[in-house]
């Protein structure tokens, strides 16, 4: 979507994808038709002319001479400091930026904080959405990977990182390796999209940017639940899974922000937005701030998508919890109306509860 196609009055929400992964994601969002601007930064030239984004930097031209990274963080963060000006003015006027990359290689690991850096001094809420590598891809890519989150978690209001190793939970003996690596990219798509369209999409329940701004800015890092349901149980099956994903490092109770997405037909009905809405309550802190919407999507009936964006684990980070934290079980429980008052309803949907 064009600058000049956004609208008077609604959120200039801005995606800049970083390196191949990056790239990657960038046209899956734009096959799913995301209202976002779309931005695609990236030492290969090659790489750049083949992402569909309405905007491309080709960053480091002297220092890459068009031929990437090379693997090489440092590389990729040099030839990025190269073109800040050109970073600087692809995401003026922003809103909101996402920084969306695949950690562990060369551009997109070293480009990404810059970017973000460039977002965040002119104001714009920014957010990182990220994956770390798979296990078997090395120490070398793995430690790079960690070097570009921690220089990204500097610079970002709220940052995601999903695990690639966790996407194994979710493949089948069938899965192979290119499909493994199209989950990955996709779920950087999905991050992004479980946010923005919050904002972008009609629906049921909106949500404004504000409502999306009090819950992820400054929050620092952040965690990401999918669910899908189907059938009778949709909302709850889709619920459980999304606050029990395979995503989550851990579990998001101690979270003091929930942002959740419900995607739904227009036969989703009222007690399956109580039922899923309690069940994601019961597994946050007590005392979170829980926002959410539903967003209506045709061609989901029968089906609900339910994603989880939790915030507020006081300085935490998720390696850490990682390692003190079990994963919490999550029990369906007793839903009644009166229990749903620290989450935050549009006063016409509580009025007909």
């Amino acid at each position: 979507m064009k600058e000049s196609e956004l609208h008077e009055g609604r959120a200039r929400i801005k995606v800049v994808g970083c390196g191949g992964g990056g790239g990657n994601a960038v046209n899956r969002m734009i096959s799913k038709a995301l209202k976002v601007q779309f931005i695609a930064v990236n030492t290969d030239k090659q790489a750049l002319e083949r992402c569909q984004a309405d905007v491309k930097v080709q960053m480091g031209s002297k220092l890459t001479r068009g031929l990437g990274a090379g693997g090489d963080w440092t590389r990729g963060r040099d030839a990025a400091d190269e073109s800040r000006a050109e970073l600087s003015e692809v995401v003026k006027e922003s809103d909101m930026v996402f920084i969306t990359a695949g950690m562990g290689g060369g551009t997109g690991t070293g480009s990404a904080s810059i970017v973000a850096q460039q977002a965040k001094e002119q104001g714009a809420l920014t957010i990182g959405v990220v994956t770390r590598p798979f296990a078997f891809e090395g120490r070398i890519r793995n430690d790079s990977a960690e070097e570009g989150i921690k220089a990204l978690r500097s610079q970002v209001d709220a940052l995601i990182v999903i695990p690639n190793d966790r996407l194994a939970q979710v493949a089948n003996s069938k899965t192979t390796l290119e499909d493994a690596f199209r989950m990955a990219d996709d779920v950087l798509r999905q991050g992004v999209q479980g946010i923005s369209d919050l904002v972008t999409q009609p629906g049921v329940i909106n949500l404004d940017f504000a409502d999306v701004k009090a819950i992820m800015e400054n929050a620092g890092e952040a965690l990401m639940g999918i669910g899908h349901g189907a059938g009778d149980s949709r909302a709850e099956d889709a619920a459980k899974q999304a606050v029990s994903s395979p995503l989550l490092e851990t579990s998001i109770d101690g979270a003091k922000g929930i942002l959740f997405n419900i995607t739904a037909g227009k036969d989703i009905t009222l007690q399956e937005v109580q039922k899923a809405a309690e069940i994601v309550r019961s597994a946050a802190d007590p005392g979170a701030n829980i926002i959410f919407g539903v967003v209506r999507d045709d061609t989901m009936q029968g089906e609900i998508k339910i994603t989880v964006i939790a915030t507020g684990f006081a300085g935490k980070t998720h390696a850490e919890a990682r390692q003190t934290e079990a994963r919490k079980t999550v029990e369906r429980p007793e839903f009644g109306t009166e229990d749903m008052g620290d989450i935050n309803i549009p006063a016409f949907l509580r009025n007909r509860m």
